[in-house]
């Protein structure tokens, strides 16, 4: 079933999920665009809405993993993820896989993880299941600690899901004690605002030496100044093993 998500055990999902988070910024108002950008560019999996994915204008080419999570910076507790679709309906609007989304350290984790365990139990080998584990609330004092995110990456390992996203810890050693420490692919998310493309894809070259399967990445890529172009750099790193000077050609 993971098969269903992974291309040769590897993954670039694009996340297309924050008009709901953050609203409708740059990059988001084209919705077909945007998909169209990164799937002919390399990407092998988008992670939308389900409202998003009844507007889009056709079906896309690649993989669809519809987030059944959402929480809204405009909230009193914008780190509380509430589940806000079902797995049976996900599977009606032809999605691959389903994601859902755990901040641990936050109030109301003890929610999120009893949230994600029916989830896990709903898609009973009908869908993957892709679990946005981050370290993030009122308990967490840095975020990126290597044994946090490790712990925090086995915890979604634990109650069943087939693939986790996380946090990189910044470089490649540190890293690879998170995957060790997972029994199922894992995959980083953005990270921080970075200052250049170099930075980017050295994120990605790193995150791939430490046994990550991909990433799965949202702004860097949907708010780039040519995001087809960031896309293919990050393919040809994750699929290609190219090395980060050479993808930085295909920026140019």
């Amino acid at each position: 079933m993971l098969n269903n998500i992974l291309k040769n055990g590897k993954i670039l999902a694009v996340a297309l999920d924050h008009g709901l988070t953050i609203g409708p910024v740059n990059g988001l108002f084209d919705m077909n665009k945007i998909v169209v950008d990164v799937q002919e560019n390399g990407a092998t999996a988008i992670i939308i809405h389900k409202g998003i994915s009844k507007i889009l204008n056709s079906t896309p080419k690649i993989q669809k993993i519809i987030h059944l999570s959402a929480s809204t910076n405009l909230s009193v507790f914008p780190d509380d993820k509430a589940i806000v679709g079902t797995v049976e309906n996900a599977i009606k609007l032809g999605a691959d896989a389903v994601s859902v989304h755990v901040n641990i350290g936050s109030l109301h984790d003890h929610n999120m993880l009893k949230d994600l365990g029916r989830i896990v139990d709903e898609c009973n080998e009908k869908l993957p299941l892709l679990a946005m584990m981050y370290p993030r609330g009122e308990k967490i004092s840095n975020e990126y600690d290597p044994k946090v995110i490790a712990h925090v990456a086995r915890i979604g390992a634990e109650l069943g899901a087939d693939i986790i996203k996380t946090l990189y810890t910044g470089n490649s050693e540190t890293f690879k004690e998170v995957v060790n420490g997972c029994p199922v692919p894992v995959v980083i998310a953005g990270g921080p605002n970075s200052n250049s493309d170099e930075d980017i894809l050295n994120m990605v070259n790193g995150a791939m030496k430490a046994g990550a399967a991909g990433v799965s990445i949202g702004r860097k890529i949907f708010q780039h100044p040519n995001p087809g172009k960031i896309t293919k750099a990050i393919s040809s790193i994750i699929f290609e093993n190219k090395s980060v000077d050479d993808a930085m050609e295909i920026l140019k």
